[in-house]
């Protein structure tokens, strides 16, 4: 082989991934007013943060937003827009005071909101994104399956009685 660059990566059980996906890509902060409407499946959704008594400087929240289209990404098409909110909960007391509130507003779903506190800001971060991610995977998967389950029943006419003609 030669010092050629390969275009993707490997990640778990040896699954080739584009170096550059766009349903991984950050979140955008804002949208302008003319895309809202239109945004149709392509767009990522918005990823607003608020901070409450912590100082986020600019890498801390690009890395937030890389994180969130790293594990909210590939929901996209079933996400209307999503809040991150970090905040200082004790003070000076010490203890577990930070936490990280993720609110994942859906599209015809209920939002899913997702809490983690730990003593370091990172994990509660990361940990809140893992969270919210398994939470809204699972909102995604019923409505789904509700949708299969009642166009199976709509189609069946009952069990075991057939007419012979």
């Amino acid at each position: 082989m030669g010092t050629e660059e390969l275009s993707t990566t490997q990640i778990g059980r040896g699954r080739p991934r584009k170096a550059h996906d766009e349903k991984r890509a950050p979140l955008p902060g804002w949208l302008p007013k003319a895309s809202k409407g239109a945004r149709g499946r392509a767009a990522a959704p918005p990823a607003h943060i608020r901070v409450l008594g912590v100082e986020l400087d600019r890498d801390e929240r690009t890395y937030i937003r890389r994180k969130l289209g790293m594990k909210l990404g590939k929901f996209g098409s079933s996400i209307d827009r999503v809040s991150v909110r970090v905040e200082h909960v004790n003070g000076p007391r010490g203890g577990i005071d930070h936490e990280a509130r993720v609110k994942v507003v859906l599209s015809d779903l209920p939002s899913v909101v997702f809490v983690q506190r730990d003593a370091s800001l990172a994990a509660a971060i990361d940990r809140a994104l893992a969270g919210s991610e398994r939470a809204v995977r699972r909102a995604v998967r019923r409505k789904r399956m509700r949708g299969l389950k009642g166009a199976r029943r709509a189609g069946q006419r009952g069990r075991g009685r057939r007419t012979l003609h």
